[in-house]
């Protein structure tokens, strides 16, 4: 019977307090509208910072995107081995090691980790095209397996096969930037360009793939790996090839297999430095994922400290709304209100106007982020619903902290007093 009675008057109480919460969000709507001018500069404050929250975390978060984006394009289960610079105890060069074509084969035959390799020979070089000429064209020498590793698929023609990387056939892959400098059309497939003096017939063109980082993707050149080498006879001993995992997880087992294999190959002993290097696409990604969570965290920080302009400006007009009030709550305290009810009030009052300011800022912030995707040069811009969240739950604590005390005040002012006030 007496747990009975107790959750009887539980069950009471909660309707009462949810109707004072609700009575009290009210009087606050009201007193906000009756003082707009104020109201709005009080929150101007807050409005700016949440603006700024939004506007800032959308704008790394969509870059953020975009560039993980372009690394995930790219292969995130592709390593690059290329032969490392030997040198001597004093750090000074001494000679390149040396990385054979049986070496790629050793490790795509031997490592079941890995789906596919590609040799790799990296140089610059000068094509011309009837009148026109383009200097510092990177080129690539490599099989046909690159395509399907480095995901670059031709939109024109076709890429080179099997047959022409074993025949050494003088046939070549352009990019679509090559394209725009040689100032033709896709009617060049099928035609012929010069590349380093050396004749080749363009069998196909890659896909756009734009620029990243200041490097434009699309000024490319494939081209079979022993046509390379045949042009450049030094570059046979001196291989980089691309790797392609089964998976992205069975990175670490094909890294650890490649090495095994390709030190057994060079008879590098138990201590000895590896000859060779490995580039991996996921470090990048893991990296650049971690300078944005770090960007993202620093500039919605700084952005935050304006929420501590907007929440002082809250409690000195609080202050002010509570000297103003002083009579109104010495009638409220004479008709039986307790303290808590007035700290309650006024609590309210701070944490709804707080709120109204955020939510304000959280429309500004979507309008800029959609404004600026709109701009054809800028990335996608998308607003993350944690970014809305944490940006409101922000702006209502701010209202609680700063509100504390002008609710304090009110509550603690004694009624005789309160009455008396002029």
């Amino acid at each position: 019977m007496k747990a009975l009675a107790i959750l009887t008057s539980v069950l009471l109480y909660i309707p009462d307090r949810v109707g004072a919460v609700t009575g009290n969000i009210w009087t606050a709507l009201v007193q906000i509208w009756a003082n707009k001018a104020r109201s709005l500069l009080t929150v101007l404050g807050i409005i700016i910072a949440v603006t700024s929250i939004i506007t800032v975390v959308s704008m790394v978060e969509g870059f953020g995107n975009y560039v993980s984006t372009f690394l995930r394009g790219l292969g995130t289960n592709m390593m690059v081995v290329y032969p490392e610079a030997m040198r001597g105890p004093h750090g000074e060069f001494l000679r390149r090691a040396e990385m054979h074509i049986e070496d790629i084969q050793a490790v795509d035959a031997q490592a079941t980790a890995i789906r596919r390799t590609s040799p790799v020979v990296w140089t610059s070089a000068t094509i011309e095209y009837g009148r026109q000429q383009v200097a510092g064209v990177e080129t690539r020498g490599t099989n046909e397996s690159f395509q399907a590793i480095r995901n670059f698929y031709v939109d024109a023609g076709r890429f080179f096969g099997a047959v022409d990387v074993d025949s050494g056939a003088p046939v070549c892959v352009l990019g679509r930037e090559v394209l725009r400098k040689l100032e033709c059309d896709e009617s060049v497939v099928g035609d012929f360009v010069h590349i380093d003096g050396q004749r080749f017939e363009v069998v196909g063109l890659l896909e756009s793939k734009g620029s990243f980082m200041g490097e434009n993707q699309d000024q490319m050149i494939v081209i079979p790996w022993t046509a390379a080498v045949r042009m450049y006879p030094q570059a046979k001993n001196y291989l980089g090839f691309y790797v392609e995992a089964v998976k992205e997880t069975d990175i670490p087992e094909a890294e650890g297999q490649l090495v095994r294999i390709l030190r057994q190959r060079h008879g590098l002993k138990t201590g000895d430095k590896n000859d060779f290097g490995i580039f991996k696409q996921d470090q990048v990604l893991s990296e650049f994922n971690k300078i944005r969570i770090i960007a993202t965290s620093v500039l919605a920080g700084i952005v935050s400290i304006s929420l501590l302009v907007g929440g002082i400006g809250i409690m000195n007009v609080m202050l002010v709304s509570v000297t103003e009030r002083t009579r109104e709550i010495g009638l409220r305290k004479s008709v039986g209100a307790h303290r808590r009810d007035i700290l309650l009030q006024f609590l309210t009052e701070a944490v709804v106007l707080s709120t109204v300011g955020g939510a304000i800022g959280i429309a500004l912030g979507y309008a800029i982020s959609y404004v600026a995707s709109l701009y054809p040069d800028m990335v996608p811009v998308k607003v993350p619903f944690w970014s809305v969240a944490l940006a409101l739950g922000f702006s209502a604590g701010v209202g609680i902290f700063f509100g504390l005390i002008p609710a304090f005040k009110a509550a603690i002012i004694h009624p005789i007093d309160a009455l008396r006030h002029e």
